[in-house]
């Protein structure tokens, strides 16, 4: 290259125009050989992946969902006429079998990583059956293109009605939040010690919680799952994997504990105060400041026996709400060994409330330094053995 120069430097016209010409050939051929290897290694990534899911998907072909084409896949959502949401994940789109059977087809997007998050999702979901869990139908995997085929639920969401907007003001009355609560905790119990391996989703959120026509929830978005044994009481990540706000301390920092079936339970407390306070839990929004924040809100209005005005509009629901919060606050204690496990959650849960205990101050441990935390002295095990009546 450098005697290219030099030669440029030194030669007259004609010579010049010659090595202008090489020195663009020279350039082009250098940006061919660099866009063909890049094409290349791009493919051959795909077809890696692709071989991946193959072998996969022939491992789990005895776990009942359908496999479909791609072209299916047009046919079933009519040429994805019908949009029902989307996600960093890809889109959703309502669709009809040939049985006139109505799924929600979710395509998922085609630079969606190596497939690990469809992998997760189809070899999770085909191990599940309960009535508290979205039901897989099948799935796509023709090339690079991937979607997953799931049960159609015509209420959508919870999110849409315990977070009302001034466009969506729907609303649910107390009894059937502690209906919801309810089946939420079994699905997650289940989840955790119904199935060969536990399975432990990381993602509960209300978004992830899928509502039939009589308004019975079924979790739904398995891409962040993962199993382990039963008896494994601790596993290994990586990476924080989850939604924040609902993420739990261990996720984020081993400081905390050990990442296990009790971050799950950490994200449906959270996930069950939201239902309480009709809000999210963060909201920046109200006038009052002290409210901001409402776990830690609603921990002190218990805490002082003062009356936590939110939403009750007749006799009985007063005494679900409370139920609720201090089920949820027992869930949200920071430190995993102090949180109950799910089947303890559905136990609380079925009870009336009247003999639920206070929960130790959960967020007496957050503040800008944390080498002072000091540890509750009971755990929720002692605690349920003391029950003071509650005003």
């Amino acid at each position: 290259m450098i005697l290219l120069i030099l030669f440029f430097l030194l030669a007259d016209g004609s010579q010049k125009k010659l090595v202008t010409g090489l020195i663009l050939g020279f350039f082009l051929l250098v940006f061919v050989v660099i866009t063909l290897y890049y094409v290349y290694n791009s493919n051959k990534l795909d077809r890696e992946n692709t071989r991946k899911i193959e072998k996969f998907l022939e491992d789990y072909k005895a776990l009942n969902p359908s496999r479909y084409s791609y072209v299916d896949i047009k046919k079933i959502t009519n040429h994805f006429k019908d949009k029902l949401g989307q996600g960093g994940y890809g889109s959703v789109y309502k669709g009809k079998l040939s049985n006139e059977v109505l799924v929600a087809v979710k395509i998922l997007n085609d630079s969606k990583g190596n497939g690990e998050e469809f992998i997760n999702e189809v070899g999770t979901m085909s191990r599940i059956h309960h009535v508290n869990v979205v039901r897989l139908v099948g799935f796509c995997a023709d090339g690079v293109k991937r979607a997953l085929i799931y049960e159609f639920l015509p209420n959508e969401s919870l999110e849409k009605f315990i977070f009302p907007t001034p466009i969506k003001n729907h609303s649910l009355g107390w009894e059937k939040l502690q209906d919801i609560a309810m089946g939420i905790a079994k699905g997650i119990e289940y989840l955790h010690q119904g199935c060969e391996q536990r399975i432990l989703h990381f993602d509960i959120k209300p978004h992830n919680i899928l509502l039939d026509q009589n308004f019975n929830p079924k979790i739904s978005d398995f891409g962040l799952a993962k199993l382990c044994s039963k008896e494994q009481s601790a596993i290994s990540m990586t990476a924080a994997r989850g939604t924040m706000g609902y993420i739990a301390p261990e996720v984020i920092s081993r400081n905390f504990g050990n990442v296990s079936y009790k971050s799950d339970v950490y994200s449906f407390g959270m996930l069950l105060l939201g239902m309480v306070g009709g809000r999210k839990n963060i909201d920046v929004t109200v006038e009052n400041t002290s409210q901001v924040y409402f776990p830690e809100w609603v921990y002190t209005q218990l805490d002082q026996r003062e009356e936590v005005h939110i939403r009750i509009e007749k006799e009985g629901d007063t005494k679900i709400a409370k139920k609720l919060t201090i089920v949820g606050l027992w869930c949200i204690q920071w430190y995993p060994i102090d949180r109950p496990s799910m089947k303890v959650v559905v136990q609380m849960l079925e009870g009336t409330g009247d003999n639920l205990t206070m929960p130790p101050n959960p967020f007496a441990s957050i503040g800008p330094t944390k080498t002072n935390i000091k540890r509750p002295k009971k755990s929720l095990q002692q605690e349920l053995t003391v029950v003071p009546e509650l005003d």
